[in-house]
């Protein structure tokens, strides 16, 4: 799954998980021609969307639309303060390994890996900053113009290595992963020293304007290198981002001259958030989230509960949410999870009661709509279903999840020749932003076939298949 700009301001400004404090400061950013580099602007938006959809098919992409949507809440908020324009998005990969990276065109991912690592929020924003500063100073084109291009070649061998090793259970794929890695410092691909500095620079600026706490970044930086002490590995971040005693140094610095942000040394919402993660990511034992809730850690009963839910076990599931106190029974996850476990027990019923009354209360959630909308499926009302997520495509036509939903709706409305055409149309939706683009493009001449005495049907067949085939040819 991928956000858009759009669908994510409208969704962090009707819910958010998060509070944040409002720094309203000057920062010299530098502004970087759009003209700089080999590649402009539109080429670049093209590649991100190409390594999306390479993405998609070749690395575990999480498809949570409630985790997707809290990453996109923080990682939005801090685009917010850019002059960024329309970026590809967020997405989020099931990895335990601790890293980000983003890619031309404003294409960002992030490991659940690094989540698990962080102390805070904070950390995980500072992360996402640094990124998010590569992108918007055009790090990546700008080398491209020193290196002559080699760039863009090697980024499909980036993307088999990461796939390739973060498939691999044994240490032959941890081999693999670090083999890729050496191969690219020796060409030269890693940021270089002075671009690391400015990300971290305009990326402590960003994520300071967006509210957060900028000692986080210092504070994940000594981390990281505390971690990686008496090991003969980096951190997959560190070895495309170089860390150096300097840039420690250099961002404890620059944060102790900013202003002091303040805030609380326990937050629930970052507890609920890191093990849920942990948990549906596969990054955290039964023992372990019982230890935690024997601590007195109430927040990650939800990733118990998600534990369990993922086991297949909806009973323990319905203890465990039983058990929340009544203040965690009113947070949007709970409604979730205790929809699923009645989905899993038949009791439709009782599924859209719950999810019914969330939804009513915040429309503009994503993830509580598609969730009603599949409770409307169970229940054979697939127009119902539809409706309710044809505004989010029309937010961001990128989203997977959404594109599932038409689908598996369309299968259940009449078999009318519209009927049969659309969900020709919505499988092809899938399988393009899956990275299927040949199977896309079959389904798409499909039903431009049985599209032939529908003009207007026709007409917007054909537009699209064109630009899925324009796409599908570019070579990257």
């Amino acid at each position: 799954m991928i956000l858009g700009v759009t669908a994510v301001a409208t969704l962090a400004s009707a819910h958010s998980d998060f509070n944040f404090a409002d720094h309203s400061v000057h920062f010299d950013v530098p502004e970087i021609s759009s003209g700089v580099g080999l590649i402009d602007q539109q080429k670049e938006k093209q590649i991100g969307e190409k390594v999306y959809r390479e993405i998609q098919k070749q690395l575990p992409v999480m498809h949570d639309p409630w985790l997707q949507d809290q990453y996109a809440q923080i990682f939005f908020r801090i685009l917010g303060q850019t002059q960024m324009s329309q970026p590809v998005g967020l997405v989020i990969l099931k990895s335990p390994q601790i890293n980000a990276f983003a890619v031309p065109g404003g294409l960002f991912a992030l490991n659940t890996g690094l989540i698990a690592n962080a102390q805070n929020i904070d950390e995980v924003a500072g992360v996402m900053a640094h990124e998010v500063a590569h992108v918007t100073q055009r790090h990546y084109s700008r080398s491209q113009e020193a290196f002559k291009g080699q760039g863009l070649l090697a980024l499909a061998g980036i993307l088999v290595g990461a796939a390739l090793a973060t498939k691999s259970n044994g240490e032959a794929g941890s081999a693999l992963m670090l083999g890729t890695q050496a191969a690219l410092i020796d060409k030269q691909l890693t940021y270089s020293r002075n671009q690391e500095r400015e990300a971290d620079r305009i990326g402590m600026q960003y994520m300071y304007a967006a509210g957060y706490n900028p000692q986080s970044m210092a504070d994940f930086f000594e981390t990281m290198q505390r971690s990686s002490v008496g090991i003969g590995f980096l951190p997959d971040f560190w070895m495309t981002h170089p860390l150096t005693t300097e840039r420690m140094s250099e961002a404890r610095l620059r944060a102790n001259q900013l202003p002091k942000v303040t805030h609380s040394l326990y937050d629930p919402n970052f507890q609920i958030l890191k093990w849920y993660t942990a948990a549906v990511s596969n990054q955290a034992t039964e023992e372990q989230l019982k230890t935690i809730v024997k601590q007195g850690n109430n927040e990650a009963k939800f990733g118990l509960a998600a534990f369990y839910l993922n086991r297949g076990d909806s009973q323990a599931t319905q203890n465990v949410l039983d058990s929340l106190p009544d203040s965690l029974k009113q947070h949007t996850l709970f409604a979730l999870i205790q929809t699923d476990v009645y989905l899993d027990q038949h009791k439709y019923e009782q599924a859209y009661a719950v999810i019914n009354a969330a939804q009513k209360v915040m429309p503009e959630n994503r993830a509580l709509s598609y969730k009603l909308a599949t409770v409307y499926i169970q229940q054979s009302k697939p127009s119902q279903a539809q409706q309710l997520v044809q505004k989010f495509i029309n937010q961001n036509p990128r989203d997977i999840e959404a594109w599932r939903l038409m689908q598996q709706a369309a299968a259940l409305q009449p078999q009318t020749s519209v009927n049969q055409i659309n969900a020709l149309r919505y499988r092809a939706e899938v399988q393009f932003w899956s990275g299927n683009e040949e199977n896309a493009i079959k389904s798409m001449l499909h039903a431009q076939r049985l599209a032939t005495t529908n003009a207007a049907l026709s007409a917007r067949i054909h537009q699209r298949l064109k630009e899925m085939q324009a796409d599908h040819a570019l070579n990257i």
